[in-house]
């Protein structure tokens, strides 16, 4: 089974920092403790055993945030080293685009050859326990303008966020036509407890992919979902790519995070299963050549 992961982290304990890693805990997205460990390509492509990992793309693992470009510089060298197959092929570098320094964090990523786009984590829930950022980037009149840099340096922007966010990234998407959006982790459907939780996130998700600059991966889904099976993966998974479409969806492995609820092999051979009436064009581009055209890799 051939695939491009366009979702994966790394991270190097003993030579950078992760905040997050410093003193981990439990939270929804599982036992943290369970991570505090280095992640490095030899370890992702061990956990490839028995798919074919054709490609990956790293997206910003939380690294510190005094020194962002550290992160991209470090990734750039993993990819230049010759036992590493050139991965990550693609990096979705960190940046905080309401502070005095994006444009200069900006200028700093787009210097290394595997940047396609940066990511800026935006999740924000009346319920701590999801809350990410605390504060409403989207309507922060700095991080606006600074977000209109990205085609200089023709960066995409991974967008994470809750069904409760989607209309606001619609209109900011119609805005920045020109930019490429990319959804993770499905729209991370969190209200699952209400019908109106699920209206939620069906209807966001259909408002942007009204926008046609607007992508979609796959990926995350055991974050909420730590017992997942193929059966409790399957509406997800078809729904996104009925709103998507085929040619705008790509499955993502979200690894190691997701490695606490499952093997890499499990997981890829789920999407697997649940897509097994697609067509050879549908699946290649569900698993290989979506993540190759959306992060030019």
């Amino acid at each position: 089974m051939k695939v491009v992961d366009p979702h994966i982290h790394l991270w190097d304990l003993k030579t950078h920092r992760y905040p997050w890693l410093d003193n981990p805990g439990v939270s929804f997205v599982g036992d943290a403790r369970a991570l505090k460990h280095d992640y490095l390509i030899a370890d992702l492509i061990e956990d490839a055993n028995g798919i074919e990992l054709l490609k990956c793309v790293h997206v910003e693992a939380n690294h510190d945030p005094q020194d962002p470009v550290e992160e991209t510089r470090w990734l750039q060298s993993v990819a230049d080293a010759a036992l590493s197959r050139s991965m990550p092929n693609g990096i979705v570098a960190a940046v905080d685009l309401s502070a005095d320094n994006a444009a200069e964090v900006l200028e700093g990523h787009a210097a290394f050859a595997n940047t396609r786009g940066v990511r800026q984590i935006l999740n924000v829930h009346h319920d701590k326990l999801y809350d990410y950022v605390g504060r409403h980037f989207m309507r922060d009149a700095r991080w606006r303008e600074n977000f209109k840099l990205l085609p200089r340096h023709r960066m995409s922007f991974d967008i994470q966020l809750y069904p409760s966010q989607m209309e606001e990234a619609a209109a900011l998407a119609k805005q920045h036509d020109d930019t490429q959006f990319i959804v993770n982790h499905a729209g991370m459907f969190v209200d699952r407890d209400s019908v109106a939780g699920y209206r939620a996130w069906r209807e966001g998700m259909k408002t942007l992919a009204q926008c046609p600059n607007v992508a979609v991966k796959i990926s995350g889904l055991a974050m909420f979902d730590h017992q997942w099976t193929v059966e409790s993966l399957r509406p997800y998974v078809l729904e996104t790519i009925d709103t998507f479409g085929v040619e705008r969806a790509m499955f993502a492995s979200n690894f190691p995070v997701d490695g606490q609820f499952g093997t890499y092999d499990e997981l890829w051979r789920a999407y697997a299963s649940i897509v097994g009436a697609a067509s050879g064009m549908e699946k290649d581009a569900l698993f290989v050549r979506n993540a190759e055209r959306f992060y030019r890799i």
